[in-house]
């Protein structure tokens, strides 16, 4: 089976009971499509463990983006250079969620806050991918529908901060499946529930604020919460 999640947030107990209900085998794939970090407590926990996982595959978010950038300049370690424009990027990330990631990451040995740091650099920002007779486009968000179809001059932000037109439908035969936006800002009934219309599906139930975390099976359409 594949399956899909998003923005945990550092919800490590959220994560570990939902691994639990899906009992992953060798042949089953979760797809975590980004915000793996910040604002929960457990994102570095998380990360530890999905590296260890060959059947777990996850996409940068804008928060994993954001964390990779600062834990580099002010934690790796940069050329001594600090601009002010980084400098005020760190507030900002502290401000969003950052301070226990950050927390985290200190606690780490040498060698770990390298292995982090790399698998964070390395994260694919979107995963094409077919199940059964469906396609099916995965990415922490993506851009206004006329930006998507002119694919070729879509760069990393447009699928880690892009701003969807859910409104729309993009593809008359693939899905987008986004995290990102909680799904009470697409729809209030839809508040700690998968949203899905116009060939979207929107998956961040906003678990870190007190939702259930949704997943997504994309075999069978099933949606499982906890």
């Amino acid at each position: 089976m594949i399956y899909a999640v998003s923005d945990l947030h550092g919800c490590f107990d959220k994560y570990n009971r939902l691994l639990d209900r899906l009992c992953l085998s060798d042949n089953d794939t979760l797809y975590i499509l980004g915000d793996i970090v910040d604002r929960g407590d457990g994102g570095i926990d998380i990360f530890k463990d999905i590296i260890g996982r060959k059947n777990i595959i996850a996409l940068k978010g804008n928060h994993e983006y954001m964390a990779a950038t600062m834990l580099k300049a002010f934690v790796i370690g940069n050329d001594g250079y600090l601009s002010e424009k980084l400098i005020e990027g760190l507030g900002l990330w502290l401000k969003d969620g950052g301070q226990p990631t950050l927390e985290g990451f200190r606690r780490l040995s040498a060698r770990d806050k390298i292995l982090i740091f790399h698998f964070l650099k390395s994260l694919p920002v979107y995963k094409k991918i077919e199940v059964g007779d469906r396609k099916y486009f995965l990415a922490h968000t993506v851009p206004e529908k006329d930006k998507m179809l002119d694919f070729e001059n879509c760069d990393e932000h447009d699928f880690t901060i892009g701003e969807p037109e859910y409104e729309k439908q993009y593809y008359a035969d693939t899905f987008i499946v986004t995290g990102h936006t909680p799904t009470s800002f697409i729809d209030e009934a839809y508040t700690g529930k998968i949203w899905q219309e116009n060939n979207h599906i929107a998956i961040d139930c906003g678990a870190v604020f007190g939702n259930p975390l949704g997943c997504i099976c994309l075999d069978t359409m099933e949606e499982i919460y906890v």
